[in-house]
């Protein structure tokens, strides 16, 4: 659906979605950030809206906007809340060879998983880093993560940018201080670590999966370290702005913005370079974290299953990101820097992992070419219920008993998590990944079912 363009918006705005979806999921608050993300300065193309998307910080969750790095004189503006606070936020799917009865018990695993995986917001139970090795992490990434014997070296050709930014790693003190403990933890909220298994495999199978067969997905991001990296950025831009009749602006790059949590810098510009800057390093933090996490499920796995427990990583993809791309705009080459906020890169030919909630499925897509929304697609099934709303009205306890019932075995640090991430607080996955599918953004390849889930 189109929002033609009006008022103070730049360009038109696209939603993915149809009358019954934005009907029974439609958050008049989120519409409206889309409309004002339309207006940004530099912005090309169309503003899109996910069909998972939600109310967000500044741009909606499952938002994806383009700016030109040519506009004006220093560029069009990359904006933090574009991103998000959790930079790299992202998921990795890995290939087991057995099917779930060739796991002696599911229950004893689940256990191991649990005391293995450090999950929750406290980073408690992280790699040991000092500063030598927080660097490497910081400047390497993934690499750096295989460097530490954290990683695969097959891993690194399965990973989006290779597992590594360009970055000069200029970051607070504060923000190191937050990463020396945090790598190889899940933390708390939607993420997880899932064993899942493949119920459907859909007409194409470029990753020779077959039906019963056991995958395993993670989902973190660059925990306190990015979460820092992004405050202290949103901060210093924010107060530059003032507002005059509603609106916010920064007089100096004559920026102006509707709302102030969209506060934006030119790319080009010292404070810009320096967010993309230290969006980087955050990013390669988050690609060693995963990868960290992936050594530990690993090593639990050939504890518990021996040889049977070999597993390769298939893909692995960020969320939370901010990509300089070339993309085709009226016509022409245009030099775009892309912001996907709780979005994922669906370049043609490259798996998507759609993590969809612990009670229902996820899905492996894959990039086509018919992609006209930046080469983008949706990142997950999406909120429908605040967090608040769910812990009030879910029993938890009664969840876990309906939960295991279904053969899903979920191991979560406190109650409130199970009611905060119940499948009710979510949108349908599957009628999200058949508004994505119908949109030509992506293609589907396989579904797969929640077998035991790891949770902060």
């Amino acid at each position: 659906m189109r929002i033609r363009r009006h008022a103070s918006m730049n360009v038109d705005a696209m939603i993915v979605t149809d009358k019954s979806h934005l009907e029974s999921n439609s958050d008049d608050r989120s519409l409206s950030q889309l409309v004002n993300i339309a207006s940004m300065p530099g912005v090309v193309g169309e503003a899109w809206a996910m069909a998972d998307w939600h109310f967000g910080y500044g741009f909606p969750i499952g938002g994806v906007l383009a700016t030109d790095t040519e506009w004006g004189e220093q560029g069009g503006a990359i904006s933090p809340g574009g991103v998000g606070f959790d930079i790299n936020c992202g998921v990795r799917l890995l290939a087991l060879d057995i099917t779930e009865d060739q796991i002696p018990n599911i229950g004893k695993l689940g256990g191991r998983l649990r005391g293995r995986i450090p999950a929750g917001g406290s980073g408690k139970g992280g790699v040991q880093l000092d500063e030598r090795s927080l660097d490497e992490i910081i400047h390497g990434g993934a690499h750096a993560a295989h460097e530490l014997g954290l990683a695969h070296d097959a891993d690194l050709a399965n990973i989006e940018s290779g597992g590594r930014l360009e970055t000069d790693g200029q970051v607070s003190t504060r923000a190191k201080q937050r990463g020396m403990k945090a790598l190889g933890t899940l933390g708390s909220g939607n993420h997880f670590l899932e064993l899942q298994v493949v119920e459907r495999i859909e007409d194409s199978n470029p990753h020779d999966l077959f039906e019963g067969q056991i995958l395993a997905m993670i989902h973190s991001g660059s925990r306190g370290f990015g979460h820092q990296i992004c405050t202290d950025h949103v901060r210093a831009l924010e107060n530059r702005y003032r507002a005059r009749d509603g609106i916010w602006h920064d007089d100096e790059w004559g920026f102006t913005i509707p709302d102030r949590q969209l506060a934006a810098a030119p790319i080009h510009s010292d404070e810009g370079i320096s967010y993309l800057d230290g969006m980087n390093a955050a990013s390669n933090y988050a690609f060693a974290n995963r990868s960290a996490l992936t050594h530990r499920l690993r090593k639990t796995l050939e504890v518990e299953l021996g040889s049977d427990g070999e597993a390769r990583l298939l893909y692995d993809v960020s969320h939370n990101i901010a990509k300089m791309e070339t993309h085709t705009i009226d016509g022409k080459a245009c030099s775009c820097c892309v912001h996907r906020k709780g979005a994922t890169r669906a370049m043609p030919g490259q798996p998507v992992l759609v993590p969809g909630d612990m009670g229902t499925g996820s899905w492996l897509l894959e990039g086509v070419d018919t992609n006209r929304a930046f080469s983008s697609s949706c990142h997950g099934a999406g909120r429908q219920m605040s967090r608040s709303d769910a812990k009030k009205n879910i029993d938890a306890k009664q969840l876990g008993i309906d939960l295991k019932k279904k053969g899903i075995h979920v191991h979560a640090n406190t109650p409130n998590i199970l009611s905060e991430e119940a499948p009710d607080a979510y949108k349908d996955v599957d009628e999200v990944i058949r508004l994505t599918t119908s949109a030509g953004l992506a293609k589907p390849i396989a579904r797969m079912k929640p077998l035991l889930v790891i949770k902060g």
